[in-house]
């Protein structure tokens, strides 16, 4: 399975934080799995950061070595994701929600996330 992780996914899985289901946590554990992070994402926290809203004790630029080190791939945004989101229902105002929802249909990845609004899409997710 390609799995696409929501912002909270990713956080919660490099925390180890109970609030990641199992089901997702197994699925992003196995290996045959192929696991993809957004750069919207990775975008997203470091707003986060810079607004005070999260923080992370290692500091960013660790951050983002550790989605490194877990071989999670980096998908970036294209043009086409850019356009998906342009065509997209607004049943989801999040901006970054948005992208993910675009890129999960473009690259037709599944989205690991615990947001309903995302479920209410043409996406395959897991939680």
């Amino acid at each position: 399975m390609d799995l696409l992780l929501d912002t909270h996914a990713i956080i919660w899985f490099l925390n180890g934080d109970s609030s990641l289901s199992p089901k997702a946590r197994l699925a992003i554990e196995d290996i045959d799995n192929t696991k993809t992070v957004s750069i919207a994402s990775i975008w997203e926290i470091g707003i986060k950061i810079s607004l005070g809203k999260f923080r992370f004790p290692q500091g960013f630029m660790q951050f983002v070595e550790m989605i490194d080190a877990n071989g999670f791939e980096i998908l970036p945004i294209s043009v086409e994701h850019a356009l998906i989101v342009s065509n997209l229902e607004f049943i989801h105002r999040d901006p970054f929600d948005r992208l993910l929802i675009a890129q999960s249909q473009k690259e037709n990845l599944t989205i690991v996330t615990r947001d309903e609004n995302i479920r209410k899409y043409s996406v395959q997710t897991i939680w």
